[in-house]
């Protein structure tokens, strides 16, 4: 019988347990939302050991929906587990619930005195003001809380239709001369509020701005009238509005402007108008047609 030294038998111990604590492999998720404002995917991009499970859970922002998951994965399913033999990229697209502008081009503009930035041209408008009655720079006129339906249009059609949902279906103006003078009825107050608010027209990034917001900007003004308007780093034009009662033709174009904020009051909602002696905040009803200029969330 062979004697075996206590070397050798150290050694092969040694030899079995590095064999046996040898490591598992590990490999990298990495998780991407598109946009990053359309929601939010669990888990977070990390490490994951060869074999184990990882179970991906999209959740939309409010007024987004979950659309697909793209790179490394093709598929709709959500949520979707995966096995790790590999590193993985997968992207998380979202897409807007409802209709928001995509024609106006986004140029940013920023008002030194308040510190604001803002897109330099109305919803629809073709460029920036060149002069307060640029008709170029007039852009479409919303009803207050609808999205970019097609019903902003200065020539879009009409219907004495109220609606009873957010989304319509539809782009015709709707005529509501009976009060509480709203396209929707029952009235909902919680529309355009915030980045990701119900109906918000504006890109991504940007929202109609609070009443705060826009006295800010009146407050900063050269003169508090369309002049001043004008003046300022927005160059805000004279684009009239839309009566709520017809719809056509579109009134003080060249005159005054009026432009939405997201802040509703009772059943109509606020706006800053200028004209030729004066700027300030108002209320009117919903069903009106003004412009919509945005303002970087």
């Amino acid at each position: 019988m062979k004697t075996y030294s206590l070397l050798m038998i150290v050694l092969c111990l040694i030899t079995v347990l590095s064999c046996s604590t040898e490591s598992t492999p590990t490999y990298t998720l990495t998780i991407t939302a598109s946009p990053d404002e359309g929601g939010v995917i669990s888990p977070n991009t990390g490490s994951f050991d060869e074999g184990e499970t990882v179970s991906l859970q999209a959740t939309p922002a409010e007024g987004w929906l979950f659309s697909r998951w793209e790179q490394d994965l093709n598929t709709t399913a959500n949520p979707i587990n995966i096995t790790m033999d590999g590193n993985y990229n997968v992207v998380g697209v979202f897409e807007r619930l409802w209709p928001v502008d995509t024609e106006t081009e986004v140029v940013d503009v920023t008002n030194p005195a308040t510190g604001q930035t803002w897109m330099d041209r109305n919803l629809g408008a073709s460029r920036a003001a060149t002069s307060m009655d640029d008709e170029q720079a007039y852009g479409d006129l919303y009803q207050w809380g609808r999205a970019a339906d097609g019903h902003e249009k200065r020539t879009s059609g009409t219907t004495t239709t109220l609606s009873s949902t957010d989304q319509l279906g539809h782009g015709n103006f709707i005529l509501a001369p009976n009060d509480p003078n709203d396209w929707r009825s029952p009235q909902n107050d919680n529309l355009w509020q915030g980045v990701t608010g119900i109906n918000n027209p504006c890109p991504a990034g940007y929202r109609l701005p609070t009443e705060s917001e826009w006295e800010a900007e009146r407050q900063s003004w050269s003169s508090n009238d369309r002049n001043g308007a004008f003046a300022s780093p927005l160059k805000l034009p004279v684009a009239g509005f839309r009566l709520n009662t017809s719809g056509s033709p579109i009134f003080d174009a060249g005159i005054s402007g009026l432009f939405w904020s997201g802040a509703e009051s009772g059943t109509i909602a606020r706006f800053l108008g200028s004209g030729t002696g004066n700027a300030s905040m108002g209320s009117l009803v919903r069903a009106s047609g003004f412009s919509v200029r945005c303002i970087k969330d």
